[in-house]
């Protein structure tokens, strides 16, 4: 089992959570859930991604779990994290068909957003500190690192 994150990556999750739910509920357009909670990728490949987006034409995937495929996943790295998210979740996540990962480092105050173009992920945009990182799915969306890491 893995041991549970620091307090201070659950801070950058919550706040994360936040800035997603406020925007996408004021719109309307689905919703927004936090770890725990698994998502059934398939019969042998369930996760539980730290922030995850479900549009309102997709929640039928929203059962006793999620059972299906989020259009947005949010994974920030914690130790001993690195490999699990940036290589082996980024894959699984590709695969599967999510339109949007986030990948939020603490050590390098990073956000960065991989849209899936054409069955593969491309960084649609990273940004460091306060530049803003701007979704593609969810237009009008950006969020920075400084945001969610300070108070």
């Amino acid at each position: 089992m893995s041991p549970a994150p620091h307090p201070k990556h659950q801070e950058i999750v919550a706040r994360i959570w936040q800035a997603i739910d406020q925007f996408v509920s004021a719109r309307q357009l689905g919703k927004v859930f936090l770890a725990p909670l698994d998502v059934v990728l398939s019969p042998r490949r369930t996760v539980q991604p730290d922030v995850i987006y479900i549009s309102k034409g997709n929640q039928d995937v929203i059962q006793d779990g999620i059972r299906g495929v989020p259009d947005l996943v949010v994974e920030v790295l914690s130790e001993g994290s690195w490999r699990r998210d940036r290589i082996d979740k980024k894959a699984l996540y590709e695969q599967s068909g999510v339109s949007e990962y986030w990948i939020v480092d603490l050590e390098t105050r990073t956000i960065e957003v991989f849209a899936l173009v054409a069955a593969a992920y491309q960084l649609h945009a990273k940004a460091t500190d306060a530049q803003s990182a701007k979704s593609k799915l969810l237009k009008g969306f950006s969020l920075s690192f400084d945001q969610v890491a300070s108070r």
